[in-house]
């Protein structure tokens, strides 16, 4: 998990810049990280402002930490969330307003103990500071698909999915014999966003589809046979990872499963889908 948050100006607007050209993907010293751009209103100035974040996910939220790398005071953006809650998210996906809310008490403790047991530089910041870091959760209100062609964005989601179940396998491969519990909830979040995709895609694009294009018909009878197959690892992820005493290796080798039936999945549909999708005129 990255801990670096406080960056010079040109360089954040570097990293800026770069997350916005690739969806969100970084090279550098943040690459591999989980990153999200937070766009505040100054709370003295009104105007806005836009600063690249580590995050943690936390199933339908995520968590951003206001370290300033230990600094004595806390940083520009926490300050200007506590004066306008309403903040914009840009998580290489989407775009979203979302209520940034501060976490108080044993739900502040127990995530920074998380976080911390997660990644050990988080302590470091906190013992370099006499302030209680914060921790802020942030909760999307809104959201809307990627811009763009139709089959462009479903294919800028598929790879949203495919970063970070690469990062999750990487994560669990040096977990060593059991999982902390922030790579417990790194999984539970992945399967849950994955179960929603294809949940809208069964519900919504398929029928919408079949209706227009009724040649794809045998296409999306084995995507929907496919949804199921990934539906079932997801249950054994969950499974594994839910219990007290997690087993990394079981836990791998079901990720390896999931990514080797979820990639060609995802293969296979962006080859007959994205055309027509990007074809598709409103």
């Amino acid at each position: 998990m990255e801990r670096k948050q406080s960056m010079p100006n040109d360089f954040n607007q570097q990293i800026i810049e770069e997350f916005r050209a690739n969806h969100g993907q970084v090279g550098g010293f943040f690459e591999g990280a989980r990153l999200l751009l937070l766009t505040t209103i100054g709370a003295r100035t009104g105007a806005r402002r836009t600063t690249p974040l580590g995050y943690l996910p936390d199933g339908e939220r995520k968590l951003v930490i206001a370290s300033a790398g230990g600094a004595p005071a806390h940083p520009a953006w926490y300050h200007n969330l506590l004066a306008h809650p309403r903040v914009t998210v840009e998580d290489g996906v989407f775009t979203y307003q979302a209520e940034a809310t501060v976490l108080e008490g044993e739900e502040r403790d127990r995530l920074f103990a998380r976080a911390v047991e997660a990644d050990s530089g988080w302590a470091a910041y906190q013992a370099k500071t006499t302030r209680v870091i914060p921790v802020v959760a942030l909760n999307a209100i809104d959201g809307a698909p990627p811009a763009g062609p139709w089959g462009d964005g479903l294919k800028v989601i598929h790879d949203a999915f495919r970063r970070e179940l690469a990062l999750i396998r990487k994560e669990v491969a040096e977990s060593g014999p059991g999982l902390g519990a922030q790579l417990r909830v790194n999984c539970l979040t992945l399967c849950q966003g994955l179960h929603h995709h294809h949940t809208g895609e069964d519900g919504r694009m398929f029928p919408s589809l079949e209706e227009r294009h009724p040649e794809l018909a045998p296409v999306l009878a084995r995507l929907r046979r496919e949804h199921t197959v990934v539906e079932q690892h997801l249950t054994r992820l969950r499974a594994l990872v839910s219990g007290d005493g997690s087993d990394a290796g079981a836990v791998l080798a079901e990720v390896n499963r999931l990514t080797a039936d979820l990639e060609a999945h995802l293969d296979y549909e962006e080859q007959y889908l994205i055309p027509i999708l990007n074809a598709i005129t409103i």
